[in-house]
């Protein structure tokens, strides 16, 4: 009989390792395809939200500000961004979007960031997929939510985009 469950403890962990492997190496790729397209990547914190109107009253944006800590890939002319995303709150109206992201005020975060056809304004890359939440974990390591350390992230973007 413990033979029988030492096989099927043995088992369980042999069929998680590799869905864990599988999810690490889909993780992997998903960080390369968002280092690869993304024009700017950076770490920062979320300073401030501003929703209003469109031009054309058609839908709401959001400016959403950024402090930024560092830059990974590109760079930008002083240490703020401001990120242009649809959804918000207008004068009690709303908007949600799916597949964009959301931002809480002093939220840590590591973005992807996309520039406008025009050049002046920033998108996140690839919807929600290009805004990583950054926590501290009970040593004060920077980790992502799903606990990555940041620095062992920063380092895979880097390979990536060289």
């Amino acid at each position: 009989m413990k033979l029988k469950d030492n096989f099927f403890v043995f088992t369980i962990f042999f069929v998680l390792g590799i869905q864990f492997t599988g999810l690490s190496q889909s993780f992997k790729a998903e960080v390369k395809a968002l280092a690869k397209g993304a024009d700017v990547i950076l770490t920062g914190k979320v300073t401030k939200q501003q929703s209003e109107w469109a031009q054309n009253k058609s839908r709401i944006i959001t400016k959403t500000t950024i402090q930024v800590n560092e830059y990974i890939k590109g760079n930008g002319t002083n240490g703020f961004v401001v990120i242009n995303h649809p959804g918000g709150e207008v004068d009690g109206v709303g908007e949600l979007y799916s597949h964009m992201p959301e931002f809480k005020n002093d939220e840590e975060v590591l973005l992807f960031l996309k520039k406008d056809k025009k050049g002046n304004d920033y998108k996140v890359f690839a919807g929600e997929e290009g805004k990583i939440s950054l926590l501290k974990d009970k040593s004060g390591q920077i980790m992502t939510a799903s606990r990555i350390p940041l620095n062992s992230l920063k380092a895979q973007i880097k390979s990536y985009t060289e």
